[in-house]
């Protein structure tokens, strides 16, 4: 069971002593390792090595992972300080979180609220006055009347045992409802983060690939303006140009494409800082910002029960599902209820708290349900609710562990891309220089140089993409373990 403690819990814990047990199970973790068929061992992969090409290239380490915990700033493993800045500008003013904060403030609110009038015995100051006017015929006197004025201050005290522990487990269900909020923040504040990361890296890759494009655009029209003047000579026909207009427009007509995303990725960035779309504050990315970190976190799936902040709201649901299966169980069983004032009536406000003006009351009520037809159903409807819950957070628990699955093998694939990539760079370098020199040597046209410019160009573009995915990857993996919320230290 959960417990929020604060300094009133141990005041708290001795009313309780009075009380007998709480009904109803006691709340125990769903079993989903034992029948997902998942071991320890389930998330073991090894990643493709990309370090023993012949020249080293940007981004294109070699990752492994580590048996431990993601660290609690994990996004400055990437070695980037204005992705640092932003991170921070956005945890300060995200509307996001600030809109999560507040439901978990809400939250602990309501626990404390209901706390406080079922933990302790409410107390209250009743003071007033009263004039009447009586008939002494109706108490058997001679018909006769009597006015008076009549004072009365006192304090009033009551108080539910919890014999069978209703309100205990009402407690239970809104203290789980609290962590719900705490892990919700928790998650919010997970995904702002990745979803900053992941954009800024987007950011940097269509920026890249705008430049490239642009190079590429620029051969092509120096090939175009080359095939009129050979037109113009008679070395070239009309269906050359008109296939060198077509190709040119063709491609510039991507150009705006890219720019269009390369706004609307500046445009998320200041949405996740709180900040108007075109603000100032955006900082420009290119790849040569971030490094890929070589050594990642690896949780075993047990592990990643306990830090994932979407599989603990789960549970904190399932926690609240079963505290309420057993609150509609206790309404089968007695209540006991106990009241008792204590106070002054006098005549006069002078004479309030005298001798002889004390009067004082005490009563206690003990409430047995005999026959209510709707409290069984009641309680099957709570059952029914628990199980619903229960079977919500076992595919939560899939669904991390088919989100790990899939971004571990994502991180080998984007591993071996990135290989086949940097080898077709690095033969379009080799292309480009050999027809360059061929080129001074007489050997070659200054078209041919042109086409090798054009394929460098295009593979480069191949190549950010397969260098952003490592890192757009990376960070996923750093989300799906949990992303460093709380303190789980992986054992040997």
């Amino acid at each position: 069971m959960i417990i929020l403690w604060n300094n009133r819990i141990p005041f708290a814990v001795a009313l309780l002593l009075l009380s007998s047990c709480a009904v109803g199970p006691d709340y125990e973790r769903p079993e989903v390792l034992k029948y997902s068929g998942m071991k320890d061992d389930s998330f073991q992969v090894k990643l493709t090595l990309v370090d023993s090409l012949p020249e080293p290239i940007a981004l294109g380490e070699t990752q492994k992972f580590v048996r431990n915990s993601v660290q609690v700033e994990w996004w400055k493993s990437f070695e980037s300080e204005k992705l640092n800045q932003l991170v921070e500008q956005a945890l300060k003013s995200s509307p996001t979180l600030q809109a999560a904060e507040a439901k978990l403030e809400q939250a602990k609110q309501t626990y404390e609220a209901q706390a406080g009038s079922s933990l302790y015995p409410q107390v209250s100051l009743d003071a007033g006055g009263s004039r009447q006017r009586i008939n002494k015929a109706a108490f058997g006197l001679t018909n006769d009347s009597s006015t008076y004025t009549l004072y009365n201050a006192g304090l009033n005290l009551g108080y539910n045992f919890d014999l069978f522990g209703s309100n205990r487990r009402l407690l239970e269900s809104l203290a789980a409802e609290t962590e719900y909020q705490r892990y919700q923040f928790e998650a919010a504040r997970l995904s702002l983060i990745a979803n900053m990361v992941s954009a800024a890296m987007v950011q940097a890759q269509l920026s890249e690939q705008l430049t490239a494009n642009q190079k590429i655009l620029q051969v092509l029209e120096e090939q175009l303006e080359m095939t009129k003047q050979r037109f113009a000579l008679g070395a070239a026909g009309q269906s050359d140009v008109s296939v060198l207009e077509n190709s040119v427009e063709q491609f510039r007509a991507n150009i705006p494409q890219l720019q269009s995303g390369l706004a609307k990725q500046q445009h998320v960035l200041a949405l996740l800082i709180g900040q108007v779309p075109n603000s100032h504050q955006v900082p420009s990315f290119i790849l040569a910002d971030f490094t890929l970190p070589q050594e990642l976190p690896m949780l075993i799936p047990s592990e990643l029960l306990e830090q994932r902040p979407d599989i603990l709201a789960s549970e904190a649901l399932v926690q609240s599902a079963n505290a309420k299966y057993g609150m509609s169980v206790s309404r089968m069983y007695p209540q006991l209820n106990l009241s008792a004032n204590v106070g002054s009536q006098a005549l006069t406000t002078a004479g309030l708290f005298g001798a002889q003006t004390l009067v004082w009351g005490l009563a206690g009520q003990l409430t047995q349900p005999l026959f209510n037809a709707g409290l069984p159903a009641e309680s099957r409807a709570a059952k029914a609710g628990y199980e619903a819950v229960a079977a919500n957070y076992r595919q939560t628990v899939l669904q991390a562990f088919q989100g790990v699955a899939d971004v571990l093998s994502a991180l080998d694939y984007d591993a071996q891309s990135l290989n086949a990539q940097v080898k077709a760079m690095q033969a379009a370098e080799q292309t480009t220089k050999l027809v360059q020199q061929e080129h001074e040597a007489g050997a070659a046209s200054y078209a041919q140089v042109l086409a090798s410019k054009q394929e460098l160009e295009q593979t480069r573009v191949a190549l950010i993409a397969a260098q952003t995915r490592r890192m757009v990857d990376t960070t996923a993996l750093y989300q799906a373990m949990g992303g460093g919320t709380f303190s789980v230290v992986a054992s040997e």
